[in-house]
């Protein structure tokens, strides 16, 4: 480290060796995703500034995707080796344990080696197999969202027909290969990794002296395949579900669902506002919502555009609509990806 001749460092620290070597340096560093035992009392770490994810929201976001679902059995998967999954797992559990929901989590070994996985991969499964179905899980990120997937087919376990699962950082290439397709929340990377750099440059040029804690952004659930189900014991509304978002909301009317469905719309209204507790067409307009979601953060399309793609009648309603449900404008959502 000292015959490299850098100037500052911004760098995840995995182990004791690596911390050693950057305090050793003495330059200006950012520490990415501090771990508890790194962020105690005695750790010299914890006067390092610090990228990290809003464990809460993050985990807010991929409760509330789940129960929306209707799943009321819900479990967590995080791993010992990863510093903010114990974070996450607890935000996770006070979240649900505020909604009287039952949380089974797993009980991750530590992992030393890459090879590790191919040993836990079974411990794994047979965790899974024995959980009662139909369940949400919740991955600590993508990585572990893959190996889940992973074992859910050794242990034969249906995916998301019993269980459905979300993990985090929402890698596009990453999530659209897995399989089936990985749902994830989305992570303000990108603006994180911009103000990570302007920090980085205060503290090396003396402009900044303390350090700083950068929070990391969660946007949104962006679903995928793993999650795309709906936990109803209703044959009818599951059914009305499964067209309503595997079109994404787009071109589906109440009169085709009740068409497709050959079942009265009043009883189908009645049931959907007994078990969901929102009408059909609310059902379609926040499908609708969901893919306009994923357009803004994934292609460069105009508002105007997305507006039109995602089945909205005027872009002025699309707007209007997102900002009544979203907080902000479609536009003020996109931007904040950017610098």
């Amino acid at each position: 480290m000292k015959q490299w001749g850098g100037t500052g460092i911004i760098a995840r620290i995995p182990n004791e060796r690596v911390a050693r070597r950057i305090l050793e340096a003495g330059l200006p560093t950012i520490a990415i995703g501090l771990t508890d035992e790194q962020l105690a009392a005695d750790s010299p770490l914890q006067y390092l500034s610090e990228v990290s994810s809003d464990a809460a929201e993050v985990s807010r976001l991929a409760a509330d995707h789940l129960l929306e679902r209707r799943f009321r059995r819900l479990a967590y998967v995080g791993s010992n080796d990863r510093g903010w999954s114990s974070r996450r797992e607890s935000a996770f559990r006070d979240y649900l344990s505020a909604r009287n929901v039952n949380l089974h989590v797993y009980p991750a070994p530590t992992r030393k080696t890459e090879q590790a996985w191919e040993r836990e991969q079974a411990v794994l499964a047979e965790w899974i197999r024995n959980l009662p179905k139909p369940i949400g899980l919740f991955a600590c990120d993508d990585d572990r969202g893959r190996e889940v997937l992973e074992a859910c087919t050794l242990a034969g376990c249906r995916v998301p027909e019993d269980v459905a699962v979300v993990g985090v950082d929402n890698d596009e290439v990453f999530c659209d290969l897995a399989d089936p397709p990985l749902s994830s929340v989305s992570l303000n990377i990108e603006t994180a990794g911009y103000r990570a750099a302007q920090l980085l440059d205060g503290l090396m040029s003396g402009r900044i002296r303390e350090p700083r804690s950068l929070p990391v952004e969660a946007l949104c659930v962006v679903a995928r395949r793993s999650s795309e189900i709906f936990a109803v014991d209703d044959d009818d509304i599951s059914a009305a579900l499964q067209l309503i978002h595997r079109n994404q909301g787009k071109d589906v009317s109440v009169e085709r669902i009740v068409d497709e469905l050959a079942v009265s719309r009043r009883s189908l209204e009645k049931r959907f506002r007994a078990i969901l507790g929102r009408s059909i067409l609310e059902e379609v307009q926040l499908a609708k919502l969901e893919h306009s979601k994923r357009l803004l953060l994934e292609t460069p399309h105009s508002v105007s555009r997305v507006a039109k793609l995602a089945g909205f009648g005027t872009v002025g309603y699309f707007i209007q609509f997102f900002q009544q449900r979203v907080g902000k404008t479609p536009g003020k959502f996109r931007s904040e990806l950017s610098h």
